[in-house]
């Protein structure tokens, strides 16, 4: 028989979420039960309701988790003020970021479409404010003549989506590693405001 929930409540809501973010990645929102997340967390199903009223609230949960701590840890990036060196730094901080946090990244993109309302409206507000970031560099970029760019927010969103993409097929272990994957994308991004991509040292052919 599966134990009843402990008394360090915090605890036992970050297990939920862990365990709930493996059956989620793996197996997809939809196809999961909250008996299956009390299963693999070794409580009783009744006891999950206690914390968690519903799935709908635990999906919410890791995809507030995963933008809170996005944007933690992109406010805490040092400032750059030249917009060329800005948009590098935010490129490597992307990729870095994602590819090491592939599960909760697939999760806030896959997922997304089954929030209800009113925490989809929570999540997008959170999404946008992280897409603000990368729009002010963009702005100041073309404003100073730095970036050649038609319309700022497309390319915003055309620059995220690339960036993002990296969590379908990257694994660790591959031919290159983070080092090298964030300079092609520097490279690809650069590209995409109008500026010359930089020369890659050792030159990655080399690498394959």
């Amino acid at each position: 028989m599966a134990r009843t929930i402990g008394s360090n409540g915090k605890e036992t809501e970050k297990r939920v979420l862990k365990e709930a973010l493996t059956l989620f990645a793996h197996h997809g929102y939809a196809a999961v039960s909250m008996r299956q997340i009390a299963g693999q967390c070794n409580i009783q199903a009744g006891a999950l309701y206690n914390y968690f009223p519903t799935k709908q609230s635990i999906l919410h949960g890791l995809m507030l988790a995963h933008m809170n701590d996005l944007l933690s840890a992109l406010n805490a990036q040092p400032k750059v003020d030249d917009p060329v060196s800005a948009l590098k730094s935010f490129t490597q901080f992307h990729i870095r970021y994602h590819i090491d946090k592939p599960a909760e990244v697939f999760i806030a993109y896959m997922e997304l479409r089954n929030l209800e309302p009113e925490p989809y409206a929570e999540i997008m507000k959170l999404r946008q404010e992280y897409e603000r970031f990368l729009r002010g560099i963009l702005r100041q970029g073309q404003a100073n003549g730095d970036f050649q760019i038609d319309d700022v927010p497309v390319t915003t969103m055309a620059i995220i989506s690339m960036m993002t993409g990296v969590n379908t097929w990257y694994r660790y272990g591959g031919r290159l590693g983070v080092e090298e994957i964030e300079k092609i994308y520097v490279n690809l991004v650069l590209s995409v405001v109008g500026l010359e991509a930089e020369r890659l040292t050792p030159k990655l052919e080399e690498i394959a």
